[in-house]
């Protein structure tokens, strides 16, 4: 579905503002709306990018990589709480967990040893783990948000321990294939746009290498293009169950560590960078590399996102390229606001359901109960349908949602068969105020 003009308008206009005081050769940005591509703002002509012009990612790979790691324990081959020394064996920091890794709370160095790997040849998984020590570990781990390049270098490492299948190959069958990604690749493709970083004073380019990170390459290798990046944006969004089930995608977003502690407006799951901006949540995660700046920003129940991309190794006058994706998302979000689904009538729900329905009262408050189209059980305060049960058995059915998720509801019924109240995880309801629970 396209933006409306004015929307589009406000867009172009954020983005050739970005390009401009930022001093970036070129910029790209796409709007992700319900699996589609629905908006590309360009700005720059050095060179004058297009959807399919390809930018390096950095980092935006690790959500990429975290994908991977979680298929392999919904495929029962590790666990998440596995300590690293299980699959990567005799390193000094084995006792961390690849849960830890994932959401950078294992406490471990940002980098590993030897020059700034981004911007020389990487070497391969044994250099790697030969140059871990004790003292990598920067922080007590899980006590403080601490950012790992390395720590997703070992998990690129535990995937092709556990596979057998290097991490390039394995990200391409598991991932690219499936999601039709073609023009996300590990090393760039033409076309490309170059990557500078732009000198401060004569506003002159100097090209940056574009190295093989090796061993480091889960942690930011890759190449992509708005049109493939905003198919991994849609997929976070609302995920192809049979390349990953959407209630893994659900767990990768729950905080593992809140990285501002101040004012609570940043965290990351198990992979992803999480934001908090007004009452939404964003998912996402920015990336870069020498001469690349990239953004991603998801809000997962509208299914609606941002990607950006500019080839200059950071924006200048307090431009940031994830701070554009998240404020253009933003802008989205509140100008174009989701179309209510229709309500259509239903149709009559079994009698033994039916009777469920309508007021209960548990100490004094009063909670309404619904049947809604899928057959389970909705409801809560009045006014306020926060809890979601689904059926398990004969008067048995399971919490979904809210403060009873997962918790257990009975129903209690009269030596005649009719329910006279519900159990919920021992909270007693009744049919009226003045029964005793």
């Amino acid at each position: 579905m396209a933006l409306l003009p004015e929307t589009a308008r406000r867009i172009d206009a954020l983005v050739r503002r970005a390009q401009a005081e930022g001093r970036a050769p070129s910029l790209a940005l796409g709007v992700v709306r319900d699996g589609d591509l629905a908006h590309l703002s360009v700005a720059g002509d050095h060179p004058t990018p297009d959807a399919d012009l390809q930018y390096r990612i950095g980092s935006i790979s690790k959500t990429m990589t975290a994908v991977l790691v979680l298929q392999q324990r919904d495929a029962d081959r590790l666990s998440l709480d596995d300590p690293l020394d299980k699959h990567l064996p005799g390193t000094p920091v084995g006792a961390l967990t690849l849960r830890q890794l994932l959401g950078h709370a294992s406490g471990l160095q940002r980098e590993p040893d030897g020059q700034w790997w981004e911007r020389t040849e990487g070497a391969d998984l044994a250099t790697l783990l030969a140059g871990l020590a004790p003292e990598k570990i920067a922080h007590p781990p899980h006590l403080v948000y601490h950012y790992s390049n390395l720590a997703y270098g070992l998990l690129g490492g535990v995937l092709e321990r556990v596979t057998g299948t290097p991490w390039a190959e394995l990200l391409r069958e598991r991932l690219l294939e499936p999601l039709g990604m073609h023009r996300t690749t590990y090393h760039p493709a033409e076309p490309y746009a170059r990557g500078y970083v732009v000198h401060p004073w004569h506003e002159t380019l100097r090209e940056e290498p574009r190295t093989d990170t090796g061993a480091m390459a889960p942690a930011g290798q890759l190449w992509s293009t708005v049109a493939d990046l905003s198919r991994w944006a849609a997929f976070l969004a609302d995920p192809a169950p049979d390349v990953l089930a959407p209630a893994t995608l659900t767990e990768m977003c729950a905080p593992v560590v809140i990285s501002d502690l101040d004012s609570w407006t940043g965290g990351h799951g198990l992979g992803v960078e999480l934001y908090r901006v007004g009452e939404r949540v964003y998912l996402g995660h920015g990336g870069s590399m020498p001469g690349y700046v990239a953004g991603l920003a998801v809000h997962r129940p509208s299914r609606t996102a941002v990607v950006d991309f500019a080839n200059s190794y950071g924006l200048r006058a307090g431009h940031h390229v994830v701070g554009l994706a998240r404020e253009v998302l933003t802008l989205v979000l509140d100008a174009e606001p989701a179309a209510p689904v229709p309500w259509r009538p239903a149709q009559s729900p079994p009698a033994d359901l039916a009777e469920l329905t309508g007021r209960w009262w548990w100490m004094g408050n009063e909670y309404e109960f619904r049947v809604d189209p899928a057959g389970d059980l909705v409801g809560g305060p009045v006014g306020r349908p926060l809890l979601r049960f689904t059926p398990e058995g004969p008067d048995r059915w399971r919490g979904r949602s809210g403060p009873q998720d997962g918790e257990l509801l009975t129903v209690l019924r009269d030596a005649d068969g009719h329910p006279v109240a519900l159990d919920i995880a021992t909270f007693v309801f009744t049919r009226t105020p003045d029964q005793e629970p």
